[in-house]
């Protein structure tokens, strides 16, 4: 079964979505980013035409988050770092209708420290010119204007199982990076392949078995990046709670990823490869 950089597959149960070769350090600009007029001094909500509120500085400079950093941690180094300027300040002013509980710091390989949101680290790009411009937005379909009401996220990172082994996006031991979907917080999402359309069949009536793959409940249908198409995702109703679906599928988070950012240990549950889902295009979906 082969896969293309514009086909995915849903693997052991986690919706792996399309696969880039595009990498961080391509998106390089012969122009440095403009530097705020001001000493930065926090980030704000700034209400912008395409996207609604989004992340700024201060200055009212775009914010974003690097689809690579699923575990947490910065992964744009190097000339990625020139591309896209790591945002820190210490102990940041926080803006309306922001909660500064949803701020930290992380430290970068070069032992400096960036400002991360829900657990995602804050970037400028720079190709954008002045305040306002969200051109880093969906570059190489890796970089997101950073938003504060994603209920879903994409990650790109080697998938491992709960048995250790690294795995590709077609269940198999490899080393190989796939996307997939998160929750806001970078927690995996996956699929029950024997869901029919739309319908949750694993969950028991009393929520018995909701530890074992819990599922992602939503109080409203999902807004995410720009990479994803929002008309794909609706919400079922399971015995009272509303759970998020995705092209039909209902999605759960697994219980032994421990809500641990990064985590995709669900990949190999409850054997490997066992789970792959088919489609009749091949076993392929397309985004």
């Amino acid at each position: 079964m082969k896969t293309t950089r514009k086909n995915n597959l849903m693997i052991a149960g986690a919706i792996i979505l399309t696969m880039f070769s595009a990498s961080c350090s391509k998106n390089s600009s012969s122009n440095p980013y403009p530097q705020p007029t001001s000493a930065v001094t926090g980030v704000q909500l700034t209400a912008n035409t395409k996207f609604g509120n989004i992340l700024t500085d201060n200055n009212g400079s775009s914010l974003y988050f690097f689809t690579n950093d699923a575990a947490g941690s910065s992964t744009c180094v190097g000339g990625c770092a020139v591309a896209w300027l790591p945002f820190y300040k210490a102990n940041p002013a926080i803006g309306t209708g922001l909660n500064a509980a949803d701020f930290a710091e992380t430290a970068r390989a070069d032992g400096s420290k960036q400002t991360t949101y829900k657990g995602w680290p804050l970037y400028y790009f720079s190709g954008d010119n002045k305040a306002g411009d969200t051109n880093g937005d969906a570059v190489g379909n890796l970089w997101a204007i950073a938003k504060p009401d994603y209920t879903v996220m994409v990650a790109n990172a080697q998938l491992v199982g709960l048995d250790g082994v690294q795995y590709n996006d077609q269940g198999l031991p490899g080393a190989s990076v796939s996307q997939y979907i998160t929750d806001a917080n970078g927690h995996t999402l996956y699929l029950h392949s024997p869901d029919p359309h739309a319908t949750n069949i694993f969950t028991r009536p009393d929520y018995s078995n909701n530890n074992v793959w819990p599922i992602d409940t939503v109080n409203n249908t999902a807004n995410c990046p720009s990479i994803l198409d929002k008309t794909q995702f609706t919400t079922i109703t399971v015995v009272g709670r509303k759970q998020l679906v995705y092209k039909g599928h209902p999605l759960y988070y697994f219980g032994q990823d421990a809500a641990q950012r990064g985590n995709t240990k669900g990949v190999s549950a409850p054997t490997p490869g066992a789970a792959i889902f088919k489609v009749s295009n091949g076993g392929t979906v397309v985004i």
